[in-house]
């Protein structure tokens, strides 16, 4: 199989026709499977796919609204496909872009091409602006550099795409965790249509889980492997600024003076006992870091080719 095209949909029964239409137009010529991975919708968007689908299309259905990460993670672990795309089933992003994907893909040797949208067609104030934002503050803390991480339109090798590891809310910050597996990464522009059917599955609370999620990409991708390097570093410049204070006091007290209920002793206090917890919770998760690694047997690089004299 060459190409596998995810596609995550939660009551999207309007559009389905359409998107088939499109992908089976697009397409054409190229062997390709489909999976439709039904999150949780209660409309009729399944039985519209199967009154549309032909055989290359495949239907997961789960049993409740998992969201749009778990259904690119199931997607991705049932796909066959040496290539495996990624896009929504809402019809605003447009399958004909994908053979131009591919072909950059394969022509320029990368492992991901991201799609940017061009002349996005979404609310200004409802979707624009936070999106700018977030993907500001996303490629200032992680320096990772693509534009639109918000685009769904994505195409990866297969091996890429499973080792991304994809859970919670995280497949809005798929190019950094591929960054994280060492990928060669472009983007490219891609067609954005305005949603006619259907309502928009995301709002202005989401802007605050990206935030926090933030957090979590910057750990993951510069102390994954070494938390004590956060948490002691941290942890030792605080204890040490509280014993400081503390020594300051004790010659205080020493001289004569008063020191009980000063706010200086209650900085002091806060200080060293915040440094001792921050570099206990440093060794607790170098503790649970090892045995994340060494319980699965996982490692901690990952290697691409091997090379033995003139074989591979």
């Amino acid at each position: 199989m060459e190409l596998s095209v995810i596609i995550s949909v939660f009551n999207e029964e309007e559009n389905i026709g359409p998107l088939i239409e499109g992908i089976d137009k697009s397409l054409c010529g190229i062997e390709h499977e489909v999976i439709f991975i039904n999150d949780g919708s209660t409309d009729g968007t399944v039985e519209k796919i199967r009154d549309h689908a032909g055989e290359r299309y495949k239907i997961l259905s789960f049993y409740k609204n998992y969201g749009q990460t778990a259904a690119m993670a199931a997607g991705i672990d049932y796909a066959k496909g040496t290539l495996i795309v990624t896009m929504d089933g809402d019809l605003q992003n447009d399958p004909g872009d994908i053979p131009a994907m591919m072909k950059e893909l394969v022509e320029g040797k990368w492992d991901v091409v991201a799609g940017r949208r061009v002349n996005r067609r979404d609310s200004f104030i409802i979707r624009k602006i936070p999106s700018k934002i977030a993907n500001w503050v996303i490629r200032k803390l992680t320096g990772v550099y693509i534009s639109d991480y918000g685009c769904s339109l994505k195409i990866f090798k297969a091996e890429m795409a499973k080792s991304l590891g994809l859970y919670g809310e995280l497949h809005r910050f798929i190019p950094v965790l591929a960054q994280l597996q060492g990928a060669r990464m472009t983007e490219m522009d891609v067609s954005h249509h305005r949603r006619i059917h259907g309502k928009t599955k995301y709002g202005l609370g989401r802007t605050f889980r990206v935030m926090s999620d933030i957090l979590l990409m910057v750990f993951f991708q510069k102390y994954m492997q070494r938390p004590m390097h956060l948490f002691g570093t941290l942890g030792i410049f605080t204890f040490g600024t509280g014993m400081l204070l503390n020594l300051y006091l004790l010659f205080e007290k020493i001289l004569g003076h008063d020191i009980w209920g000063r706010p200086v002793l209650i900085l002091a206090i806060t200080l060293t006992i915040g440094g001792i917890q921050l570099i206990t919770s440093g060794l607790i998760a170098e503790v649970i870091m090892r045995t994340y690694y060494e319980s699965q047997d996982k490692k901690t690089y990952s290697i691409k080719e091997i090379i033995l004299g003139n074989h591979k």
